[in-house]
């Protein structure tokens, strides 16, 4: 898998075109790694300003993606509403069609784009459409993320915040589709669902953090760095 480039002009050709677009990866956890409590119910962790950050950081994104059970679970926005400027363009992944169609980020002003198979129900596309959003269908069980990605570039979306919940961030993870991680660390233990439910990679494959760096706001703490995949 190519990763996102700037492209380079030379003579009239584009070189090292992008061919997905840049991925951050950013959720909050507990100490333990937890990001929620039990499956299906929303935790608040981050405190309010970390939570200002996230949302400088959805800002500075084309676009920000979810899976459905985070949809189902919390009903988010998506949007930036604690910092200035524009709110990303929301994506929900939802093999099934299990959006309901009064959702807080189904926005019609924001073409919210649903991701699915072939085999979820027409039905239920056809009431999404009407409630504003734009669903793209993808052959196989699931949605492939590489071909979700590419899309996504063809639409002229250059970069993308993947927020969660736990299978969407292992999915990007083991499918080796993130460039940055940034982690909110709320000093709290939950012991409950983990944030990479899975193992993803084995001994020195482990992905890790080039330049990374942590800083403290607020009551949390905050690292960030560049993935580099061995």
């Amino acid at each position: 898998m190519a990763t996102s480039q700037t492209a380079i002009t030379r003579r009239g050709v584009l070189l090292n075109a992008p061919t997905r677009p840049f991925v951050t990866l950013s959720f909050a956890q507990s100490l333990d790694g937890s990001i929620a409590a039990e499956p299906g119910k929303p935790l608040r962790l981050s405190c309010p300003e970390a939570m200002t950050r996230t949302h400088e950081l959805r800002a500075s994104h084309d676009a920000i993606l979810v899976g459905i059970g985070t949809v189902l679970a919390d009903d988010p926005q998506l949007t930036v509403r604690l910092a200035p400027g524009k709110s990303p363009r929301p994506i929900i992944l939802d093999s099934t069609l299990r959006c309901p169609t009064r959702a807080r980020c189904v926005d019609a002003t924001r073409r919210t784009i649903i991701a699915t198979t072939d085999a979820a129900s027409r039905e239920r596309e056809h009431a999404l459409v009407a409630a504003g959003a734009v669903v793209w269908r993808f052959s196989g069980a699931r949605v492939n993320l590489d071909a979700l990605l590419a899309r996504l570039n063809d639409e002229g979306i250059a970069s993308l915040m993947v927020e969660g919940g736990a299978r969407v961030i292992a999915s990007f993870l083991r499918a080796r589709l993130v460039d940055r991680v940034v982690i909110t660390i709320a000093p709290v233990l939950v012991g409950g669902v983990r944030a990479v439910p899975e193992l993803i990679a084995h001994g020195e494959l482990f992905p890790r953090l080039r330049d990374a760096e942590m800083q403290q706001v607020g009551t949390d703490w905050i690292v960030s760095g560049t993935v580099e995949w061995n």
